[in-house]
């Protein structure tokens, strides 16, 4: 399948204004977003990167609905984040946001297959089994469907990670460091799969990375400083025609 492009007028996935993040209260409290300010194109795939400390988990977490901001707009894939509590974030998330995590975060007790059609049938799929199956048949998981996660191997239990985060055709995925517990070989795959089934369905993907290897795979890398944007610049083209054929 070839890759899905969304016309230049769409919205964009990410508008952040003035993005503000405080945990604690009093004396306790500690600033991690400290007024930032970024646009995401829809369909553009962004690394961010930081040192351990910079704030790219939390804005991960806020910008995906798993945390809401102290204060500041937010619009994520057309919902405005920022004017939700708890309970309505989550239900905004369902169906627009995927994400993939660093520990896969699948239920032991789940076949694969369950582990990707679950959530897909909790939000009133009606052909959620066979939803599932085409996306482990994509990543290449179509012969270990009743196979339980401790009888995967770590990449085989991040490809269903990445089937579960994009079998209902969110617009945007976050990746968090998603190559973190694997080796190298292994990691490499992953990164090509997630790269590829981006283009095929044309969502924006933000991989959350302290590997600048990866990162420079994106069309952009945004880098945070103690919780504000410190860099933002755009890849070659050269580069992203490179990320393309890998």
């Amino acid at each position: 399948m070839g890759a899905v492009t969304r016309a230049d007028h769409s919205p964009p996935a990410i508008i952040a204004r003035d993005l503000r993040l405080t945990l604690g209260q009093g004396a306790n409290a500690v600033a991690i977003l400290n007024g930032l300010d970024l646009t995401v194109p829809q369909g553009q795939t962004l690394a961010l990167l930081g040192p351990s400390g910079s704030g790219k988990s939390s804005l991960m977490a806020v910008l995906s609905g798993l945390e809401r901001a102290s204060s500041g707009a937010l619009s994520v894939a057309g919902a405005d984040f920022a004017g939700m509590d708890e309970d309505a974030l989550a239900r905004a998330r369902r169906g627009r946001i995927g994400i993939v995590l660093q520990a896969f975060h699948l239920l032991p007790t789940m076949t694969a297959l369950e582990n990707v059609a679950t959530p897909l049938e909790l939000a009133g799929m009606h052909n959620a089994r066979e939803r599932a199956e085409a996306e482990l048949n994509a990543v290449g998981l179509g012969h270990r469907l009743a196979h339980y996660p401790a009888q995967l191997s770590g990449g085989e239990q991040q490809r269903v990670a990445i089937a579960r985060a994009l079998a209902p055709r969110p617009s945007l995925v976050f990746a968090d460091e998603p190559t973190g517990n694997l080796d190298a070989a292994t990691g490499e795959a992953i990164v090509a799969l997630l790269f590829a089934r981006q283009a095929e369905a044309g969502a924006t993907l933000v991989i959350i990375t302290h590997d600048e290897g990866l990162a420079r795979r994106c069309q952009r890398i945004v880098t945070l400083g103690d919780g504000v944007i410190a860099s933002d610049t755009l890849a070659p083209p050269h580069a992203q025609t490179d990320t393309a054929l890998a």
